[in-house]
């Protein structure tokens, strides 16, 4: 809790010089994520799914905007616990290994390196199901709404690089603390970045039921 304290304390003085890189990284991952999806649906042989879209085949309700805070609020969370996995395998782990010895502190020592190889694992895995899932959807949706997937991935940007950039912002922070090897930050940066994406998370679900809606089906027309 004292490291925790003393990153808060650090990072209030120059908040934008440790959210930036945060942010590129996290933008970086989202666009890798799109252009994968594009790809995917490309390659995808699309079937006969037809999809309920609220606001483009049906009214959008209430219920479905829980739906999609839901959704995205379990993506977050995942994300969110690698940051806190991360911390406990880099710093705590070690920190309670000091303090033992024999075979006691060598499995402490070998839980922490097993820790964070899950982490890597884990979110390597939820990263690749995402694209090939969300590609072989958008593959059966694009051709539901007489739309190439490119013009389908387009379509959706109002909504998917802010919600997507949110989404990435623990396993960014993850990513620059492993590499400066400041494990101890990340309890405070699994605060901070889930902090800063909940309202995004709130806001793009609105524009994923009002906008993009739209957007859809006014370059479906066209």
């Amino acid at each position: 809790m004292k490291d925790t304290r003393l990153a808060l304390n650090r990072w209030n003085e120059r908040p934008f010089a440790v959210i930036g890189p945060w942010l590129a990284l996290s933008f970086a991952v989202t666009v890798a994520l799109l252009l994968s999806v594009y790809v995917i649906a490309k390659l995808s042989t699309p079937d006969s799914t037809r999809y309920f879209l609220p606001g483009v085949t049906g009214p959008a309700a209430f219920e479905d905007y829980l739906l999609v805070l839901f959704r995205n609020s379990l993506v977050l969370a995942l994300h969110a616990l690698a940051c806190v996995a991360g911390f406990m395998a880099g710093s705590s782990i070690p920190l309670s290994a000091a303090n033992r010895s024999g075979i006691d502190r060598w499995v402490h020592e070998k839980a922490g390196r097993f820790a964070i190889a899950f982490v890597v694992c884990a979110t390597s895995f939820s990263l690749v199901t995402q694209a090939y899932i969300i590609g072989t959807n958008a593959s059966n949706i694009a051709v539901q709404l007489d739309l190439t997937p490119g013009t389908l991935v387009l379509g959706i940007l109002p909504h998917a690089v802010p919600e997507l950039t949110a989404l990435f912002l623990p396993l960014a922070a993850w990513l620059v603390a492993s590499r400066r090897n400041r494990w101890d930050e990340l309890l405070a940066a699994t605060v901070v970045t889930v902090a800063i994406a909940a309202p995004v998370i709130l806001a793009a679900a609105v524009v994923e039921l009002r906008v993009s809606p739209h957007l859809l089906m006014s370059l479906s027309d066209s």
